[in-house]
């Protein structure tokens, strides 16, 4: 899961962890890991600095709702789709007729050529369906974003251990040191 710190986000989600490690900033013991959504990085952190100032990031305020204008247009907009979707429908409907005729005629050649044949027939309710599994796009852990400093120094750890990648895939290529006397 390689990251470039140029893509890196400043939002980290909490996640709970079954082992604890060091803070970040303070070293004490702590299960408590802010993670970015794909973790692509991650950070143990203590409760203590969850609570800082600037790193929670509240969700949006619901309170203001959308105004009458804006459910009537919403509304206009949604009969007047409904009126153009009915009629490109009544129109498919004059078009699958005619399909319909020209396959029944089709599917009466090919039971013909199966009988000549003495096949049966595979049922087409035997084809795998594919399952719509809908997968959550937001998590419903805790969102925070990082201080600036605290951001600028992860961004730079991760461009460190790209750096260090990368210098080992081109010493790879070198030469080795002699290891004989002249």
């Amino acid at each position: 899961m390689a990251a470039t710190s140029s893509n890196l986000q400043n939002v980290y989600y909490e996640r709970k962890t079954g082992t604890p490690k060091s803070c970040y900033i303070c070293r004490k013991p702590t299960t408590t890991v802010l993670a970015t959504l794909k973790i692509e990085d991650f950070l143990y952190t203590c409760e203590g600095h969850l609570t800082d100032p600037a790193s929670p990031i509240s969700p949006p305020a619901a309170t203001s709702g959308p105004s009458a204008d804006d459910i009537k247009k919403v509304i206009s907009d949604y009969q007047s789709r409904e009126a153009r979707k009915f009629s490109k429908i009544e129109e498919k409907d004059k078009d699958k007729d005619q399909e319909k005729k020209d396959e029944k005629g089709e599917i009466d050649k090919i039971k013909e050529k199966d009988k000549d044949q003495d096949k049966p027939k595979s049922p087409e309710a035997s084809t795998p369906s594919i399952p719509t599994a809908s997968t959550p796009v937001s998590p419903t852990h805790r969102k925070f974003a990082l201080h600036r400093h605290i951001f600028e120094m992860r961004k730079n750890d991760i461009r460190k251990r790209e750096q260090g990648i990368k210098a080992k895939e081109v010493s790879k290529g070198l030469p080795q040191v002699p290891r004989t006397a002249f």
